[in-house]
């Protein structure tokens, strides 16, 4: 399972001064250093965190893999086709929201993503969707012709951060993996993952990568970007037994 660390945050830093600093270049570099396989950036259409200066410096430097998630709007493909990332995770977007509150619904906005994922791969930019762990939103991304998609498991961390049952969640995210694997797709996750709740999905072998980014992040301002992305590795490298 390889581990993409998403650093967003270090933009949120620097934009809450409109600064120059941190520098989300040099904090991709140190990931990477630390042994992250993959770096993501949000780029949403109120640029409140990553700006397209930065994208367009990452695709320089970044040497693993870099994956830039956007809504599917004609603005964002247009800068996509400009940077051409390695991959793009097409998300849905709110102005009002704090972070990505869902999956894409991918079965309501059909045409459109399957438009926009089209573009996306016929400029020969890899293609994931962010949806939720529903069967019906499993299958729209495969009939559209998507390569992977990445699983929400947003839900299963509330239930955990609340002492809520997480279990049905889990088998959820399971279950979605599971079908997308016979489907052919990809299989990626992610969505408020943390060092305390990880072992649960780390234990789903249908998935091959976890976007993390919030918690390192967080993390990183008390231990070091270095050691927080280290830390992270080897938990995914050996989850734990959780209780149930």
């Amino acid at each position: 399972m390889r581990l993409a660390v998403n650093i967003d945050h270090i933009a949120t830093i620097r934009e809450a001064r409109k600064t120059d600093e941190p520098d989300p270049v040099a904090a991709a570099i140190i990931c990477e250093l630390a042994g992250a396989q993959g770096i993501t950036v949000h780029l949403r259409g109120d640029r409140r965190h990553i700006q397209d200066r930065d994208v367009e410096i990452l695709r320089r430097t970044v040497i693993t893999h870099l994956n830039i998630e956007m809504a599917a709007t004609t603005e964002m493909v247009r800068i996509a086709q400009t940077i051409k990332p390695d991959r793009v995770t097409l998300v849905p977007e709110r102005k009002d929201e704090v972070t990505t509150e869902g999956g894409l619904d991918v079965v309501l906005h059909s045409g459109n993503v399957e438009k926009v994922a089209r573009q996306l791969l016929d400029a020969r930019i890899d293609v994931s969707i962010f949806v939720d762990p529903d069967l019906e939103q499993v299958r729209q991304c495969h009939k559209i012709g998507a390569p992977r998609i990445e699983i929400n498991t947003g839900k299963f961390a509330d239930a955990w951060n609340s002492r809520a049952p997480w279990q049905p969640d889990i088998e959820k995210i399971a279950t979605a993996a599971r079908a997308a694997r016979k489907l052919g797709l990809v299989v990626l996750a992610g969505h408020g993952i943390t060092y305390r709740n990880i072992d649960a999905i780390a234990g789903i072998p249908e998935i091959e990568e976890l976007n993390i980014g919030h918690s390192i992040i967080a993390r990183a301002s008390l231990v070091g970007l270095d050691a927080a992305v280290r830390e992270m590795a080897a938990l995914m490298r050996n989850p734990r037994r959780l209780p149930k």
